[in-house]
């Protein structure tokens, strides 16, 4: 028979244990959290070391260029054709600033443009960047000839320009929806290069004297065109779209809007170029031919719009009467930077045609489809002229259509509005349709944009 003095012990070391194995339990348990916890906080702390140490690479690269002073940058990326960068950085430098890539003429470089126009004291006043190509080459004239620069990163010149604003990007947290090219001559034509080769990365451009992207193609190395520089290269507002489209296959995203301007005078690049780039230009946007609004900012200037009558139409034409090729002149900058919506000032940005809903239904048999559509403005703005774009699924193929004219007849297609249905008002619909054939798949395309910009579906 156990004593009373071990029976107590026992006693009191049972309820020793009772106390002690749920704390032992929760440690067990909160060990693995506390684990976690920690490599997590260890995690967030070297990704913070890595932000200040990205931060700091920044900071440094910035202030290796002086502000309010042109300064070259060298070894700024990939640059095939040994172009110079100058950049021009202002000293109220937004905090994410936007970019003016100002390209200059033939003969002439990175400093000229710069001392031959105001767009580095806009800068300051709007602290934006300015990056400032310059040619090596000895005729001073920008490539906008080769295969290679009519070509997304196909090399040349237009890769040159890319790696400096990806560099401004980098090291200014630059703002990559408000990159901008204007340029004059050689360097408008550029301007037109750039918005074909690489129109996902800039929004806007502003041509003075230039010609249509494409229009100077050759491919005997010479840098000149005499059929373009002449004025006599005439196509179609398709065949021009094509000709852009082409540099970048596949893009379906948004396109860059586009300011010209043009003397009647020019005997270097001809008059008649300014209305191959007004087709070429709507068409890459869009929008119709015929001017949404028609004006006279000054005396002897003809300022036509299309597809918009603000300030930020998605293009905007300025003719100048009488007026040569030497045509850019104090002011002018800050026109661009209007249209660019750079200045600070003006109205809203110009609703872009766009933004809408579709409905599709499909009525297929063994080997066939029929497909009826029904396109709905969803803007405030009207829509003058339409492309609707939209992927074919695999096996179908595209054999008649009404209501618009379709190409290619399979995979990407773009359906083009008819002359009669061309504008669509605010809440309008317009119907269109097409049979095709198909090998298994009768379903109906899954997306579709209105010039560039995405549907809603319903």
């Amino acid at each position: 028979m156990p004593t009373p003095h071990r029976t107590t012990a026992r006693r009191q070391l049972l309820t020793l244990l009772a106390a002690l194995l749920p704390l032992l339990a929760a440690l067990l348990v909160a060990a693995p959290e506390a684990d976690a916890r920690t490599e997590a906080a260890d995690a967030r702390t070297e990704a913070a070391d890595a932000r200040t140490e990205a931060a700091g690479a920044r900071t440094e690269a910035a202030d290796a260029v002086p502000a309010a002073t042109l300064t070259e940058v060298t070894d700024f990326g990939a640059n095939p054709s040994n172009l110079r960068m100058y950049v021009y950085v202002p000293e109220n430098l937004a905090p994410k600033p936007a970019i003016v890539v100002a390209v200059h003429w033939c003969t002439g470089s990175g400093p000229d443009m710069y001392n031959g126009t105001e767009y580095d004291t806009l800068a300051d006043r709007y602290g934006f960047l300015v990056l400032y190509p310059s040619v090596t080459r000895s005729s001073k004239c920008f490539d906008v000839s080769s295969p290679q620069a009519l070509r997304r990163d196909g090399g040349s010149d237009p890769v040159g320009i890319r790696s400096m604003v990806d560099w401004a990007t980098r090291t200014y947290g630059a703002d990559t929806d408000r990159v901008f090219a204007t340029g004059i001559s050689s360097g408008a034509m550029m301007t037109n290069v750039l918005l074909g080769d690489y129109p996902d990365v800039f929004a806007a451009g502003a041509a003075f004297a230039g010609v249509p992207f494409g229009c100077f193609a050759t491919t005997d190395g010479s840098e000149w065109n005499s059929a373009c520089a002449q004025g006599t290269v005439s196509r179609t507002a398709q065949q021009w779209g094509d000709t852009a489209r082409a540099a970048y296959p596949g893009y379906t995203g948004r396109r860059p809007r586009m300011q010209l301007w043009h003397g009647s005078e020019d005997d270097v690049l001809r008059y008649p170029n300014l209305g191959e780039m007004i087709k070429q230009w709507t068409n890459v946007q869009g929008v119709g031919q015929n001017p949404a609004a028609t004006d006279t900012p000054q005396s002897g200037w003809t300022r036509t719009r299309y597809g918009g009558t603000g300030d930020r139409a998605p293009v905007e034409a300025i003719s100048l009467q009488g007026v040569g090729h030497n045509l850019y002149g104090s002011g002018m900058a800050a026109r661009v930077l209007t249209f660019f919506g750079l200045d600070g000032g003006g109205p809203a940005p110009q609703p872009q045609p766009g933004a809408c809903r579709v409905s599709v239904t499909t009525n297929a048999w063994n080997t066939g489809l029929t497909a009826s559509v029904t396109l709905t403005n969803t803007t405030s703005a009207s829509v003058n002229g339409w492309r609707l774009g939209f992927t074919l699924p695999t096996g179908q193929t595209i054999t008649n259509g009404w209501g618009a004219t379709y190409a290619p007849a399979s995979g990407s297609v773009t359906a083009t509005d008819a002359s009669y249905n061309a504008v669509l008002a605010p809440g309008a619909s317009v119907a269109l349709g097409y049979q095709a054939n198909h090998t298994g798949n009768s379903a109906a395309p899954g997306a579709f944009t209105l010039n560039g910009a995405a549907c809603s579906a319903g």
